[in-house]
């Protein structure tokens, strides 16, 4: 049925040229724009310094605590210029010391502003590419009976879910859906930017179709599965749109506790001011110290540089998702990446190549080879997956042939019986009128569907099995009514190096259990050979459900990667699920992140990017908190020591004057920011270490630097200060 000529005749050659190129021209145009597009471009920045003055509302604002109070202090301190302007010696301060130091508390919360309007940015440019793909198509629905060939004109936001549409070469798929007659090949790089064509079949796990794709050869009957602006390039540009984005649990864990640091911060600065009224006239020298000068001072010391950079950090953990080719549904999934310590891999595809193929017939005593053939061949015939495709042409190439099913009824496969056949009529004349199951899977499976009907699995049969399991082939059983043929061998091969990234993973502290339908000879051999810790074999759905449950209910974080409607419950429980941009509609709804390649092994890479999030997060804090201490050493001593000489020792950096040394604070509190945007869109780099380590490196170089820069930072700004007159 799939070989059929096309109902319809293909379009003229020059159209198909036309088309081509166009595809080609679009998935480049994408391609360039999502991968190739650099932090500071200019379609990213221009919008973004729109961005920092539109987020000067106190609406938003008012989202950022520790930024809130910067911008507090740059209205309060914009104030105090005005007011000394109009009464010079009420302030104790120069009107032009007092206005330096406002416009460097406006620059700080303008740079956290830019910050994440850059990571806004650029997952906008994300989605805005993403949208000029969505456009409305000309849909050839097909008209009932669908094999009659008849289909009439309609344009694709008129289709509803369960029409059936007629799609061949140079056509775009107007909306999801699955192929239910046909084989051709797509153009998939529009989404996923790979310019390599995919083959989409009906039946197995490459039935589904995206809108917006581009057939290149051959045509499909597809069913579609989404209602207009369900699709999922529309889910995808809801899911980059990260303006909207929630905070995640950690996120708003670390907010509480930089809201905390400030609040303490607040209450020892505003206790500063009747403490120095209070010093000044007991010891009847020196000049109280300014609102300005304690403005300045809470705000060096407050978490200013983690408190601006949080929200694009997150921004920005989603974002490198995307440029993996993975849409994060949101931050909350991306940061439970990073804490996950157990991943659920499938074995096909996953740690092996997945294109297991038939590749011998083992007979029982006394069964012909041919006779094993064809019952292999009819039972495998409403089997969908590639497996069962592979034991057809397997057949065919030995000469066997399918006659004699008229009448019969199939049984499809399904992962819950994990066998496929087909029941034959009885025999004309003969006095048995019972049907003739025959059955093709799982020998487990079969051997105990052999069981129900009164048979047994003769000792040779097994022996077999074993073999080819303990060769880490799978085999799988084949049989007449109630006794069992011989066994079909299934071959396939470990990936070249997944035992070295497994090997990674378990340095990083993360278990590996690798999950398949095979029996436990062959899961064990495969599991040996690839160096997971540990496998499940025969796995039902619910064996994976209740596998993901019980580690759970251990207190652990499982991910785990699925395409097919059987894995959706599992993707559903797990912390972090995967699903395959070619998978069913059910499993991108129940996971929390779509890989657009339908690369299982891109968990390990969510796993990476997850634990950088985690990484950049926690060093961009401990340099923030680090800063303090510089800044303590330049402003203390300037705004008390006309009252209490004595703290001019802790002017270690040897500032030039107070005044210096409080706008050298502020301004290298206010740069330090811009400095740090790189390494908060790109993120830390993280390293399969163990956790000991990354905190020796990450104290070393973040929390070490953030006490050393800062000391050359300040003095270096004094220094310019100086040299040119400022103060």
């Amino acid at each position: 049925m799939k070989k059929n000529p096309s109902p319809i005749a293909l379009g003229e050659p020059a159209q198909a040229a036309v088309a081509e190129a166009t595809a080609a021209a679009e998935a480049k145009a994408f391609a360039r724009q999502k991968k190739h597009l650099s932090l500071f471009d200019a379609a990213l920045v221009k919008p973004a310094l729109w961005g920092a003055f539109a987020k000067l509302s106190p609406r938003v604002q008012w989202r950022n605590p520790v930024m809130f109070i910067v911008y507090i202090g740059s209205i309060l301190t914009t104030l105090l210029w005005v007011h000394a302007l109009s009464f010079p010696g009420d302030t104790g301060m120069s009107p032009a010391f007092v206005l330096a130091v406002s416009i460097w508390l406006w620059f700080t919360v303008l740079f956290a502003n830019f910050a994440e309007a850059l990571a806004e940015g650029r997952s906008k440019a994300q989605a805005a590419s993403l949208r000029g793909l969505r456009k409305d198509t000309w849909a050839k629905k097909m008209v009932e009976p669908f094999h009659g060939g008849k289909w009439l004109p309609l344009q694709a936001p008129e289709l509803r879910r369960g029409d059936v549409v007629f799609v061949e070469a140079h056509d775009v798929i107007p909306l999801d859906g699955e192929v239910i007659e046909g084989v051709a090949s797509v153009d998939e790089s529009a989404i996923t930017g790979e310019s390599a064509p995919v083959v989409r079949e009906s039946g197995g796990d490459f039935s589904a179709v995206t809108g917006g794709t581009r057939v290149l050869s051959d045509w499909l009957v597809v069913r579609i599965t989404v209602n207009p602006g369900e699709s999922f390039l529309d889910r995808m540009i809801g899911m980059v749109e990260a303006a909207k984005r929630q905070k995640t649990p950690n996120e708003i864990a670390l907010t509480i506790l930089l809201v905390a640091l400030t609040l303490v911060f607040l209450m020892v600065t505003v206790t500063l001011l009747p403490y120095s009224i209070f010093s000044v006239g007991a010891m009847g020298a020196g000049t109280v110290v300014s609102l300005t000068a304690l403005v300045a001072l809470l705000v060096c010391l407050i978490p200013t540089t983690i408190g601006g950079l949080l929200s694009a950090v997150g921004v920005a953990g989603m974002s490198r998702m995307m440029q993996a080719n993975v849409i994060a549904t949101s931050g909350r999934a991306v940061e439970a990446a990073g804490d996950v310590d157990v991943l659920l891999l499938d074995k096909t595809g996953t740690i092996t190549h997945g294109n297991r193929q038939a590749s011998a017939f083992l007979t029982s005593p006394g069964v012909p080879q041919d006779k094993l053939a064809r019952i292999a061949l009819l039972a495998s015939l409403p089997d969908e997956t590639p497996e069962g495709r592979s034991i057809v042409e397997l057949a065919r190439r030995g000469g066997t042939d399918d006659r004699g099913v008229e009448g019969a009824h199939f049984v499809p496969f399904t992962a819950q019986t994990r066998m496929s056949g087909v029941n034959l009529p009885a025999a004309p004349n003969s006095l048995d009128t019972d049907a003739i199951p025959l059955r093709k899977g799982a020998v487990d499976a079969v051997r105990r569907h052999v069981e129900a009907l009164g048979g047994s699995m003769a000792p040779e049969v097994l022996r077999a099995a074993d073999e080819v399991a303990r060769r880490g082939s799978t085999p799988l059983a084949v049989a007449e009514g109630s006794r069992v043929l011989g066994i079909v061998e299934l071959k396939d091969i470990v990936k070249t190096g997944i035992r070295e990234r497994f090997a990674e993973l378990r340095r990083m502290g993360i278990k590996t259990v690798m999950i398949t339908g095979d029996n436990k000879l062959t899961a064990a051999a495969i599991a040996a050979e690839a160096g997971v810790d540990d496998f499940l074999a025969e796995a039902t759905p619910e064996d994976k459900l209740a596998l993901i449950r019980r580690y759970q209910a251990e207190g652990r974080l499982v991910a785990m990667t699925g395409d097919g409607t059987n894995d959706a419950p599992a993707l559903a429980q797990a912390d972090v699920a995967v699903a395959m941009g070619t998978g069913t509609q059910a499993a991108k709804e129940a996971g929390n992140m779509v890989d657009l390649d339908s690369n299982p092994t891109k968990l390990l890479e969510v796993v990476e990017t997850g634990k950088a999030l985690l990484m950049t997060r926690g060093s961009l804090t401990t340099f923030s908190i680090a800063n303090d201490v510089a800044k303590y050493f330049a402003i203390i001593p300037a705004i008390f020591v006309s009252t209490y000489p004595q703290l001019g020792a802790l002017n270690v950096m040897r500032l030039a004057s107070p005044s210096s040394a409080i706008l050298s604070a502020v301004i290298f509190n206010a740069l330090v920011i811009v400095f740090l945007i790189p390494l908060a869109l790109k993120g830390v780099r993280y390293r399969p270490v163990g956790a000991a380590a990354l905190l020796r490196r990450n104290l070393a170089i973040y929390g070490l630097g953030g006490l050393i820069v800062p000391f050359i930072g300040i003095k270096l700004i004094d220094w310019l200060l100086v040299a040119v007159g400022l103060v």
